[in-house]
Order: structure tokens, then C-alpha cells, then sequence
């Protein structure tokens, strides 16, 4: 048996009320109904769920808390939500149709005591702090938000110990280069980071197999993250909308 159980989450991306999927932060492409998809991961008993309206932030909107309370209503899993969070009212609203935790990503560069005054609200538990990161031309890991638009300057490592102190319970690090790439997530850096922080790290960009989670994990991520592996299927590209038996999570992870 799993000494300790992975944390193997589906990320789901929204555009208003469609189920989409990027590449590199980009090429979006329409996947399909995103309560559909949560009654599939139903059935696949799915560990916990985390959807990101990637689009509510620029486009200036509020959660759609009627969608959210739906997604609540039919989900058995735990489920986290990003997008269009500026302050902690509106987050207290997300909290009350049911989700569990609230993703900040956008709002923590203009006031990055919003992690507090959310974390004052369900715990820090209820509270996870994310960050884009992407490499320049000669390999510098750097700090994007706003969809990888806007670039944030400064030392990372000291930037998460920040979040951390504000009051993130989770650091969401997604790995723009590798975005629906297939590439494995970058396991240097998810080392390099969770040394240094005490809050739990979910990885997230590049996945492309159970192999690559279970090497994520051993290299200190305490959750696993993916898009493209749970909304694709076979080398086509086929929309397949998945996620592992426990058996398939056992033989990986124990081997």
C-alpha cells in the first residue's frame, strides 16, 4: 500500500462557462462543458479539482458564483477556484456556495495582503497563492501573471516566502513553457523551492504521465497538477475527459 496517498489534481481552465484548454498560455482550445467534467472525475473518484476562469481577471469579472455553486453542488471532491478574486468579500462569496479553496493570482502583485485578509476568513488551508513562471533566453526562471503577460521582478525563492508569510496555505507554481507540452514538469526547481518553504507546493505544466508525477513528488511537490494529461487522449489529441484507476495509481507510485 501508499505509505502516504498522492495528490493527483485535474486542472480545468474556463472562459465564462466553457471548458477550454492552452498551450503555453495560449491557443485555446474549446474542450467541452466543465459540469460534464466534473461528474466525470466523479466517477474516477478524482482527488480534488482546481478551475481557473483565465479569463474573468482581464476581462474585469467577478466570479461566476452561480457556475460555482452548480460545480459545488455536483462535485464529491474537494475544489479549488481561481479567477477574477480582488478582494476577500469576494472570496468569502466563493466560499459560501461551497468551494473549499480560493486561488489568488493576479490580485497578490497589486496588494499582496489580500492572502491575509482571505486566510482571516476560512484558515489559511482555504487559501492558495499562485504563481507563473517561465524562463528567458538564457535559462533565468522568472515570475509572470496577468496569463503570463506581465512580468514580476525579484528573487522568487523570496518572493514565495512572502506568500507564505501573508498567509498562503499552498503555493500553485504552473510552469508556462511547458503548458500542454508534454515535457515532464521542471523537478530542479519544485526541489529548489520546497526546500525552502513550509507550505505544501502544487506543480502544475508539462505532466504527461503518472511517471512524471511520481518524480514530482520525490523531488518535494506535495501535489500534482495537470491539464492536458485528464482533458486528452492518445497521441491525436482526442478530447477525452480521464483520470487514473487507483490501481494504475498504486502500481506507479509503489513501484
Amino acid at each position: 500500500m501508499l505509505k502516504s496517498y498522492p495528490r493527483i489534481i485535474p486542472v480545468l481552465l474556463l472562459d465564462d462557462e466553457d471548458l477550454i484548454k492552452t498551450k503555453k498560455f495560449t491557443s485555446e482550445k474549446y474542450i467541452g462543458d466543465p459540469i460534464n467534467a466534473v461528474k466525470i472525475f466523479n466517477d474516477r473518484y478524482a482527488d480534488e479539482l482546481i478551475i481557473l476562469d483565465i479569463t474573468a481577471t482581464q476581462k474585469n469579472i467577478s466570479p461566476n458564483l452561480s457556475l460555482l455553486k452548480e460545480v459545488a453542488s455536483e462535485a464529491f471532491m474537494p475544489v479549488s477556484y481561481g479567477g477574477g478574486i480582488t478582494n476577500s468579500s469576494q472570496a468569502e462569496s466563493v466560499y459560501k456556495v461551497g468551494i473549499e479553496k480560493v486561488v489568488i493570482n493576479s490580485a497578490i502583485f497589486s496588494d499582496i495582503s489580500i492572502l491575509k485578509d482571505i486566510s482571516k476568513i476560512a484558515g489559511s488551508s482555504g487559501v492558495i497563492a499562485s504563481i507563473d513562471l517561465k524562463k528567458d533566453f538564457f535559462g533565468k526562471m522568472n515570475i509572470f501573471h496577468s496569463r503570463g503577460k506581465k512580468k514580476h521582478t525579484g528573487n522568487i525563492i523570496d518572493f514565495a516566502k512572502q506568500l507564505e508569510d501573508n498567509g498562503a496555505g499552498e503555493i500553485f507554481i504552473n510552469f508556462i513553457d511547458r503548458d500542454s507540452m508534454y515535457s515532464g514538469y521542471d523537478y530542479q526547481f519544485i526541489e529548489k523551492i520546497s526546500s525552502e518553504l513550509e507550505v505544501p507546493i502544487v506543480c502544475c505544466g508539462g505532466c504527461s504521465s503518472l511517471e512524471d508525477m511520481r518524480e514530482a513528488l520525490e523531488y518535494g511537490a506535495s501535489g500534482m497538477a495537470a491539464g492536458s494529461l485528464f482533458v486528452y487522449s492518445g497521441e491525436e489529441k482526442g478530447i477525452l475527459i480521464n483520470y487514473p484507476s487507483r490501481e494504475q495509481i498504486q502500481e506507479v507510485f509503489n513501484d
